[in-house]
């Protein structure tokens, strides 16, 4: 069991607030939204997130099984992998650090930022309503600087220490699955690749000028000292891009970064990446060009050799689908607006957050069953397909549905409502209006 009785009754106001809530997300802006401002005891809802027992382990594993089960009951599992920043300042917030923004960040320019650093992993799947790949959280964890273990004593994880516990443990939920993981260059660490590759497939880019090699040639019988553990050093993927003599085939992706759709060359070939001291890792590298010049020649890595190179292609270019989540939740979700200050309900909350991206696509694809998702169209927009912000509309369109009160089914343009409902609906969208 997740939560006990008494917890889950509390969860639930909490859950529907934080769906109905527009603008900052903390516990009090839930309450409000869900009729509960005049609560005198309400001290017991932030609990649920500082005090009370419950496994947010336990809780990601099942909402994966239910995305599983909804959306891709069969077949591989594609799994994106990412870290976000969230911008948080605070003494008291103890995991805070300086790092890299991404987002606001370019080759020329860097941009430091002091927040929270998050590794999340997303669901890449399908979603045939909005006919597009979308990144679905279900497992999100705080990745603390070298700076907080040193302060508080613990040894220091790096990124690819998470990133190969996320995986690993993600198999263990899913052991008659295969499971691909997509991630960036951050991610192509030879220690990473050879921990996780007989368990999870890993794609992520590839260096230009990675050191590949032949695989080591057969021993021969009777050969003394240690076997070898490469053979002959490879061309390097650079001079493969200015070799006229390497072979490329013509292959046509579909929504390559939000495009339909686009016809890129391809090579490809499989070798062994070494570098001294560390174990040899088998792989297929896939080597894309753009014959129109638009686009930066870039280099991909498989851990699985045997796998096609077009659904290696097709896997990591789901990835960019993983940034867009991450601006969802910003935007419609109230990522950076939460408050809490201890370091319980820190760790909670912004999974929490992300897995809400996820619970109203759930929703969402119940509704669109019954044929009641809406999508926002004007004469000068017109969308042809629903968006995350007409989901999260229709499911808070449902909620506020369940909460009204029918009493005459003669009229249909005649409803009669309750007069708390009515003032709970006045209070909401005078706060959302300022």
């Amino acid at each position: 069991m997740l939560f006990s009785k008494s917890v889950f009754k509390l969860a639930i106001p909490l859950l529907g607030g934080a769906i109905l809530a527009t603008g900052k997300r903390t516990v009090t802006s839930a309450l409000r939204v869900v009729g509960l401002s005049e609560e005198r005891n309400f001290p017991k809802y932030h609990r649920v997130l500082s005090l009370s027992q419950w496994s947010a382990r336990q809780a990601s594993v099942i909402l994966l099984r239910q995305l599983l089960d909804c959306f891709l009951p069969e077949g591989p599992v594609v799994i994106g992998i990412d870290e976000t920043i969230e911008r948080r300042w605070g003494v008291k917030i103890k995991a805070r650090g300086i790092y890299r923004d991404s987002v606001r960040s370019s080759r020329s320019h860097r941009v430091k930022a002091s927040g929270l650093r998050w590794m999340s992993a997303m669901l890449l799947v399908p979603i045939g309503w909005a006919k597009r790949v979308w990144a679905l959280p279900f497992l999100t964890v705080l990745a603390p600087s070298e700076r907080y273990h040193q302060q508080q004593g613990k040894a220091h994880k790096r990124l690819t220490d998470w990133a190969r516990q996320l995986l690993l443990q993600i198999k263990r939920w899913l052991p008659n699955r295969s499971v691909i993981a997509v991630g960036d260059s951050s991610y192509a660490v030879i220690d990473l690749l050879n921990a996780v590759k007989e368990q999870v497939c890993v794609i992520t880019r590839l260096r230009l000028d990675a050191a590949l090699y032949q695989p080591a040639p057969l021993r021969d019988p009777g050969q003394l000292g240690r076997p070898r553990k490469k053979g002959i050093r490879l061309p390097s993927l650079q001079r493969c891009l200015q070799d006229d003599q390497q072979p490329w085939q013509k292959m046509v992706i579909s929504q390559w970064y939000g495009k339909r759709q686009r016809v890129l060359e391809i090579a490809s070939a499989t070798a062994v990446w070494y570098h001294p001291g560390k174990p040899v890792v088998p792989l297929r590298w896939v080597l894309i060009r753009d014959p129109e010049g638009l686009l930066e020649p870039i280099a991909l890595l498989c851990t699985d050799q045997a796998l096609p190179i077009k659904d290696i292609v097709s896997c990591f270019v789901r990835r960019w689908s993983v940034e867009v989540t991450f601006q969802e939740g910003r935007k419609h979700l109230g990522m950076e607006t939460q408050r809490q200050w201890s370091d319980l309900a820190i760790a909670r909350t912004t999974p929490v957050l992300l897995a809400l991206f996820s619970i109203v696509t759930l929703l969402a694809e119940r509704l669109q069953q019954q044929q009641k998702l809406l999508t926002a169209t004007t004469a000068w927009y017109r969308k042809s397909q629903p968006t995350f912000s007409d989901a999260l509309a229709s499911v808070r369109q449902h909620l506020w549905q369940k909460n009204n009160i029918y009493m005459s089914q003669e009229n249909d343009d005649m409803v009669k409502i309750s007069k708390a409902q009515l003032r709970l609906w006045q209070r909401t969208i005078a706060w959302a209006a300022q």
